[in-house]
């Protein structure tokens, strides 16, 4: 039978001990709350949690099981299916933003194969909010709400943990290749293999350990206390986890020492990895906010299996980030690899990322100025000692604002290391058949041919750039036919002498040595098609803190739509027209991994 997701709807109840007398089970059709036919702002229409309201299926189960009926009785229905929004502003896109109606379908509503191949056509990806539970993209003016992959895990995850009966689905012939039903089957497997393998073990180990006695004890015992993490708080050198790491094998200095945790620590430090503790989650896995018995703060992030990246990036980022020490970077305190888990524990930063305000209509007035100025000259530092002052040179090929953390005092760390890079001094560029990164942030040298430099980072930094000044993101279109991206209609404004109305109308630059047209000037400059045009991190800093340096005007910037109307120079142009330098940004992307 199937009920209402609240067993009480305005003033009629439900008899609740004639349907636990009655029937065996209660099916909860756990979706359709929000509807664009109904209401004029986005929102997750199968939302699990709702810290504004009580349209929730948690607020409903709970409530089901407070009148007395048993959650062993309770089946919780899963959308194979989300809807459409037609957003009033594209920059307004988060959930709650205002609508003006239905998109894509009559009533909105997209199966869940048709919102993944509708994603494949546009190149995008769609993010996810753990504090709804629900997936969301946004592209151009339409918003579209659904369950992906980790909002199914999420939710098979809280019916395991409410002991309800179990879960249908609605419809399975919405499935795109089996990859949701198949996300909630490898939990149950997961789930089950773990019983069957703990049966299987524990006579063999009993019989072992009473046959191998002291002997075994002796001649195993460091990697016993390696392999279950026991409660040994020493250092762990970082040889064994670098000397295997891929593309870093060159690093010849030592590796400050790590501390290694548990997972019995990490857990207790989690309160289980509880959903009050989650921060977020992004390419790598979830990150759960964690404190220590001693009461240190501490971020977790913990590799999901359904995360594009795996064994090698993590090394990569525990080997790099151990090597690195610099004030605008994210501090890592230690590691835990016990069994399975990959775990990586950072020092704890409470004021989240620069996504966080910039992209929002309320929380980006909480970033004047002033502040902004403070995190661009505070990211420019970390990229030029990744670039010129550490023993290396660290490109790091994921410069985003979501990468960027902010600690206590609002001062940005540069995060996330997993598909970073190193050099040698002498080494100026270096190429990869395996296209990775985040769509928006990377140069067409890399899209196109995989090859990789310092101009790179320096590329993202003038994406993040025209960002912080603007607070706008580069998912969008814009311009009168909203058919420039955020790069060309930046750099349309500024030739046009327009350029303030790029600005974030919020700053207020005239008390400022700081001007927002010189950095939309160095951005731009910044994003220019030929690496060798874009300047050096070294430059950028000049031209930052210099108020009288003369800047060269930029060429139109990589991925245009339309001609390069500027005059190059001769050997520019024999360049140029060799190869082709316009482009559209059509480029096959099909191995970029969006994070």
């Amino acid at each position: 039978m199937a009920v209402h997701y609240v067993p009480t709807l305005y003033s009629v109840s439900y008899h609740i001990e004639a349907i636990q007398r009655n029937l065996d089970w209660a099916h909860i059709p756990a979706y359709d709350y929000y509807l664009p036919s109904r209401v004029n702002f986005t929102h997750a229409h199968a939302a699990l949690y709702d810290p504004l309201s009580n349209v929730s299926t948690d607020f409903g189960i709970r409530e089901w099981i407070s009148k007395g009926f048993p959650a062993s009785k309770l089946v919780l229905g899963l959308p194979y299916h989300g809807y459409a929004w037609t957003l009033v502003n594209p920059n307004h896109n988060g959930i709650g933003a205002p609508t003006s109606g239905i998109a894509m379908t009559a009533d909105g509503s997209m199966s869940y194969k048709y919102i993944k191949w509708f994603l494949r056509s546009y190149g995008a990806t769609s993010m996810y909010n753990a504090t709804y539970v629900v997936n969301y993209v946004t592209i151009g003016t339409t918003w579209i709400g659904f369950d992906d992959v980790q909002a199914i895990r999420a939710k098979i995850s809280y019916a395991k943990e409410k002991k309800l009966l179990g879960y249908n689905v609605f419809q399975v012939s919405n499935d795109d290749n089996w990859a949701l039903s198949q996300a909630a089957q490898d939990d149950d497997k997961v789930h089950h293999k773990k019983q069957e393998l703990l049966i299987k073990i524990l006579v063999p180990i009993a019989v072992l350990i009473l046959v191998a006695g002291s002997i075994m004890c002796c001649y195993s015992r460091s990697r016993v206390l390696k392999a279950i993490g026991t409660r040994n708080l020493g250092k762990i050198s970082l040889h064994e986890v670098g000397s295997k790491s891929s593309g870093v094998e060159n690093f010849n200095s030592n590796a400050p020492n790590l501390r290694v945790f548990s997972f019995a620590e990490i857990k207790e430090a989690t309160n289980n990895f509880s959903f009050e503790n989650k921060l977020g989650e992004g390419g790598f896995g979830p990150v759960y906010k964690g404190k220590s018995q001693k009461g240190e703060e501490m971020a977790v992030k913990r590799l999901s299996k359904t995360s594009n990246q795996g064994a090698e990036e993590f090394k990569n980022e525990v080997t790099l980030t151990a090597k690195l020490q610099h004030v605008n970077l994210v501090r890592l305190q230690g590691f835990c690899t016990e069994g399975e888990e990959k775990m990586l524990i950072y020092e704890y930063m409470p004021n989240k990322s620069l996504d966080f305000y910039l992209f929002d209509p309320t929380r980006r007035y909480f970033l004047d100025w002033t502040k902004r100025i403070a995190i661009i000259e505070g990211i420019t530092q970390g990229l030029l000692y990744l670039q010129e002052y550490s023993n290396f040179t660290i490109i790091h090929r994921d410069l985003k604002a979501s990468n960027i953390l902010l600690d206590s005092e609002m001062k940005p760390k540069i995060s996330d290391f997993g598909i970073a890079r190193a050099f040698q001094k002498d080494e100026h560029e270096a190429s990869t058949g395996r296209i990775v990164g985040t769509y928006g942030y990377v140069p067409p040298e890399y899209v196109r041919r995989g090859i990789y430099s310092m101009k790179y980072d320096v590329y993202s930094f003038g994406v993040l750039l025209l960002q912080i000044i603007s607070s706008r993101r580069n998912s969008c279109t814009y311009g009168l036919s909203q058919n420039l991206n955020l790069l060309e209609y930046a750099y349309e404004l500024w030739k046009e002498g327009e350029g303030m109305r790029f600005m974030d109308p919020s700053l207020d630059d005239s008390s400022s040595s700081c001007k927002l047209m010189a950095c939309m000037q160095v951005a731009l400059l910044c994003i220019q098609e030929n690496p060798d045009h874009r300047p050096t991190m070294l430059e950028v800093s000049s031209m930052l803190k210099s108020e009288t340096a003369a800047m060269p005007a930029p060429l139109r910037p990589a991925f245009s739509i339309k001609s390069n109307e500027d005059k190059l120079s001769v050997n520019d142009a024999t360049t140029s027209s060799q190869q082709n330098i316009l482009s559209v940004n059509d480029a096959t992307i099909s191995d970029l991994v969006p994070r």
